[in-house]
């Protein structure tokens, strides 16, 4: 209990522009449950419109695939720390948010772009809604508190400090 308070303290300290927000797990996994519960519905949706019964792996891929920006990330894990950089290409700082616990990162995002056309006396609009979400289960415990996070060029970049390791112990064993 105490490791998510301090969390949810790190996360609250300000972040440079270039820098996405970080944020309380619980708030990305109430983001995740909602869209999970849209990509349900869309993959419903497929079925009803197509009607072929056991299809519904390719509905529900169909349908993920409508709603979320791929993210492709590469870990990196050396003595001291871990580093991941993960492509999130037209996202700006403030449209993602990072959650880091000691063995999980969770990254998301949604950007939403409009454009307006007009040709004679029509207007036409196009809206485009881009989300990402992407869970990588850390090969090691990091120190949430001393991570950065940086955004350059569509690369998000994250260089977290491995935790110190548990100290060992001995413990003496009574006979009775």
């Amino acid at each position: 209990m105490a490791e998510a308070a301090r969390n949810i303290e790190v996360m609250k300290q300000p972040a440079s522009p270039a820098a996405p927000r970080l944020i309380p797990p619980a708030d990305i996994f109430r983001r995740a449950e909602q869209l999970y519960q849209q990509i349900a519905r869309r993959a419903f949706e497929i079925f009803q419109d197509n009607g072929a019964f056991g299809r519904d792996l390719d509905n529900w891929l169909k349908a993920e695939s409508e709603f979320l920006h791929p993210v492709h990330i590469d870990v990196e894990d050396s003595e001291k720390d871990l580093t991941v950089r993960a492509e999130v290409p037209g996202f700006a700082a403030k449209e993602l948010d990072v959650s880091l616990e000691p063995r999980r990162l969770t990254i998301s995002g949604k950007r939403e772009t409009k454009e307006e056309r007009k040709e004679k006396k029509t207007v036409y609009t196009e809206c485009l809604s881009d989300q990402l979400l992407r869970v990588v289960t850390l090969p090691a415990a990091v120190d949430a508190e001393r991570a950065e996070a940086t955004l350059k060029d569509g690369l998000l970049e994250l260089r977290m400090p491995k935790a110190a390791p548990a100290k060992k112990v001995a413990v003496s064993v009574a006979q009775t």
